[in-house]
């Protein structure tokens, strides 16, 4: 019975000289203590060194991918027996089938061959007779080409900073407008007339953040955040205001949460551009066709653009309507003719009577540039 033992340094094949140790589990870590034992139950008769670390990297990812990579091709050339039908315990499962397929072994992956390639591990420098050091430094420089491999080939790795810059921007807006909500009913107390006046939040909270007390009001320059004519009938209101007056804590907290509310606006402006610049980077077809905001929405809600990618036409018709689908559905009423595509700027523009139309023909062509996005290369 042979062992095949994959190493960050190469292939490894040891002869199991018991096999009754692999149905005695129990007993397997007292026989690998030390190497002296080890070598009692193992002998190596084959190993196959990479010759570099761009060769290991070639076989790491064969292995992971379930292939058999060249160095364990030729590695197991040499030990095929006509005569004989060895059996092969492999640690992966889909690496025996292939094995198996294009070989003569009889490969084996369970429990027990998972406990034996876990002692082996532990004393792998001493039965392949390589020094511990060097053993550790070749598997460190693996994983390190391992880990750049994949985040270079992986698409889920780059739009994860959409569906997470997507998810904060959803987050601030609710924030910011809890935090304008209390804002105006605090203040309101104070000076009621100027919520009515100033429409704008972020000019609201400028403003007060100003003025403080409503009396120094007249007195203080404004036009710097307020249009002239704003600004005459905020000093105007400011004389006749029938609001209460409030202590000079209340109007530092006031003034802390206008502070609050104008550091998380501009933090909001510089996500926004962030995410632009990102979706074009990453989906820049998709962008043109339904925008930053609504490109970025459809990634997060498929989990990735790969995800969104698999999706038909119809199905990025109506995502983010699930709940009104099987609604209607459950019901048999009419199903939804659009999802989060309504708020593309194409069907926002369009008349009622046509929005069904045009985000069906929208839907078609996003979900090609999607696949273009996604899959096409540059």
């Amino acid at each position: 019975m042979l062992v095949l033992f994959e190493t960050s340094a190469g292939y490894a094949i040891f002869k199991l000289l018991d096999e009754k140790k692999l149905q005695e589990t129990k007993n397997l870590y007292a026989d690998f203590e030390s190497p002296e034992k080890a070598a009692n139950v193992l002998k190596l008769t084959q190993f196959e060194k990479f010759e570099d670390t761009t060769q290991a990297l070639a076989a790491a990812t064969a292995t992971v991918e379930g292939k058999i990579s060249k160095p364990l091709k030729k590695l197991l050339k040499r030990l095929v027996d006509p005569d004989v039908q060895e059996k092969l315990l492999v640690a992966d499962s889909t690496l025996g089938k292939a094995i198996k397929e294009k070989f003569s072994f009889d490969c084996i992956c369970n429990s027990s061959v998972q406990d034996l390639m876990r002692v082996i591990r532990s004393q792998a420098d001493s039965l392949l007779q390589i020094d511990e050091k060097e053993l550790a430094a070749m598997r460190i420089g693996l994983a390190h080409s391992l880990s750049r491999y994949k985040l270079k080939f992986s698409p889920d790795k780059v739009d994860t900073m959409i569906v997470q810059a997507i998810s904060l921007l959803d987050d601030l807006d609710k924030e910011t407008n809890n935090y304008i909500m209390r804002c105006k009913e605090w203040y309101g107390w104070h000076f009621p007339e100027l919520a009515k006046i100033i429409q704008d939040n972020i000019a609201f909270c400028k403003t007060v953040q100003r003025i403080g007390y409503r009396t120094t009001a007249v007195e203080l320059d404004l036009s710097d955040i307020l249009p002239s004519d704003v600004e005459a009938q905020v000093k105007e209101a400011a004389e006749i205001s029938m609001g209460t007056e409030i202590s000079e804590e209340d109007i530092t907290n006031i003034r802390h949460l206008c502070a609050q509310v104008i550091e998380i606006s501009d933090y909001r402006a510089q996500l926004f551009e962030y995410l632009k610049n990102r979706m074009m980077a990453v989906a820049p077809n998709l962008t043109v066709l339904v925008g930053e905001l609504v490109g970025a929405r459809l990634i997060a809600h498929a989990g990735s653009l790969l995800n969104l990618a698999k999706h038909p036409s119809s199905t990025v018709q109506i995502l983010g309507a699930e709940k009104a689908l099987f609604r209607a559905m459950k019901t048999k009423h009419d199903t939804p003719k659009y999802g989060l595509i309504y708020h593309a700027s194409l069907v926002g523009q369009t008349s009622a009577k046509l929005k069904g139309k045009v985000s069906r023909m929208l839907a078609a062509k996003a979900a090609l540039a999607i696949r273009v996005d996604a899959l096409g290369e540059d």
